[in-house]
Formats: structure tokens, sequence, C-alpha cells
């Protein structure tokens, strides 16, 4: 039974991988808007728009790659 316990550890470290970017969308949603704006209000309205725009943008990324791997 513990070997495999120890097998699926892998499996589980790799289902969280799109976890990892998360921080990085927070960070450069955040630091782009804080250079382009001043007020506190507009930086956190502008970033919230900016990661939406990343993640929009990672997801059409992440969907023509599976359909070119669909295809192979």
């Amino acid at each position: 039974m513990i070997p495999t316990l120890w097998a699926a550890i892998p499996l589980l470290a790799v289902a969280y991988d799109p976890l990892y970017a998360l921080p990085l969308i927070v960070a450069v949603s955040l630091v782009y808007s804080g250079t382009r704006y001043e007020e506190p209000p507009h930086i956190f309205a502008h970033a919230i728009r900016t990661a939406l725009w990343i993640v929009l943008f990672m997801a059409i990324v992440y969907g023509v790659l599976m359909l070119v791997a669909w295809g192979l």
C-alpha cells in the first residue's frame, strides 16, 4: 500500500502546476498597473482588468496547444 501512495505524489505535484501562475499574474498585473496610475483604486481596478486579460490570453494559448496536440 505504501509504494502506491509514493507513486501518486508526482501526479499530485503535476496537478498543481497551474497554481504557480497565480502569484505571477498578480505580481505582473500590480506592477504594470502601478506604473500607469498613482491612485490605489485605479491601480487595483486596472490590475484586475490586466489579470483577466492575462488569464484569457493564457486560456486561448492553452486551447490552441490542445487542438494542435489533439491532431497529432
